[in-house]
């Protein structure tokens, strides 16, 4: 699974950046690969809204 940030942080919600973060996304249009599991999954659906996710 690849996520890629597309959305500044910038007035989002501490628990969100924080979340971001842990993705291995600090700025707009980092990308990174992550496994496909259901933790990876709960990280993304909180912050849907602010990044990409491409299954490959």
């Amino acid at each position: 699974m690849t996520v890629k940030l597309v959305k500044s942080l910038i007035g989002v919600k501490k628990d969100q950046i924080a979340t971001a973060h842990a993705l291995g996304l600090k700025k707009v249009g980092d990308v990174t690969t992550q496994p496909d599991n259901a933790s990876t999954k709960g990280k993304v659906a909180k912050i849907i809204h602010l990044v990409e996710v491409s299954e490959a």
